[in-house]
């Protein structure tokens, strides 16, 4: 009985949700409802949205709920999924100038070895303005690293 409800309610929803989405919770109906809404909670519930009833691989499989059919996951997309999921591991990692998720972040800017010290160190010593306010979005934040790292004459290549 409660499926029929939250189907019921996410077919209300739905119009209402398409003028809001944040890409880096992935595709799917949650995406669709929650279009444009930042915070936690948001992002956990277009997260969990789009996981139920299957409706992420509907889309996928469709090539719909603002997902594609194509298949091919770019670093593109891998940013802001990843950012997404981590923010407050990458916020406490990067206020620290250290941590996995830091470093992974680093991986899918493909930034090499021998310049992933003086990435955590840049990061670190820029954190008040990539995380510029307590509620800012994966977007925000992802492109706030960019803009510091085209300023650093090391780091610029990876964001060129």
């Amino acid at each position: 009985m409660m499926k029929k409800y939250a189907i019921v309610a996410s077919l209300f929803l739905l119009p209402v949700g398409s003028a809001m989405a944040d890409k880096d919770v992935g595709c799917g109906l949650g995406t669709q409802i929650w279009e444009g809404k930042s915070g936690l909670a948001a992002k956990v519930l277009a997260a969990t949205t789009n996981g139920t009833f299957g409706n992420q691989t509907f889309g996928i499989s469709s090539g719909t709920l603002g997902c594609s059919k194509d298949g091919v996951i770019t670093a593109a997309d891998r940013l802001p999924m990843f950012a997404g999921a981590n923010l407050d591991q990458l916020a406490t990692e990067m206020a620290a100038g250290q941590g996995e998720a830091l470093g992974t972040l680093a991986s899918l800017y493909n930034v090499d070895a021998q310049d992933r010290a003086a990435f955590n160190a840049t990061l670190q010593a820029h954190y008040a303005e990539i995380f510029s306010s307590a509620d800012v979005a994966a977007a925000d934040v992802l492109q706030h690293v960019e803009r510091v790292m085209a300023r650093d004459a090391r780091l610029s290549r990876y964001v060129a």
